[in-house]
């Protein structure tokens, strides 16, 4: 199943909300990933460029983009990013099919 990196950060009325209210942040954006179809795999929140990063397993990433879509609508968060994300296995054999087409590409002056 394809895994995705999802970032973000949280707006400052999302932030005065979480102090004036604290809730579990990661319960809900579990609750969307599996209303979307996927599975959420970790929540941490980070110091940095991000508030928060998730890792998500699932198949439709339009279904994720459109829960994200939601997310973002409401205000909460913004500078939503979505990266794909490989194993170390899935890596190897991307490596092993460049090997086996490398030679059908000419590099520029070849």
């Amino acid at each position: 199943m394809p895994r995705f990196i999802v970032t973000g950060c949280y707006t400052a009325s999302a932030m005065k909300a979480m102090v004036e209210r604290p809730s579990d942040r990661e319960a809900a954006s579990r609750a969307l990933v599996e209303a979307a179809g996927g599975t959420q795999e970790s929540f941490f929140l980070t110091t940095g460029d991000s508030d928060f990063a998730i890792h998500v397993n699932i198949d439709d990433v339009s279904a994720l983009l459109a829960g994200l879509l939601a997310v973002g609508a409401s205000g909460a968060v913004s500078n939503l990013r979505t990266v794909r994300a490989f194993t170390a296995d899935e890596f190897l054999e991307m490596q092993k099919k460049a090997s086996g087409i490398a030679g059908a590409y000419k590099a520029p002056g070849a």
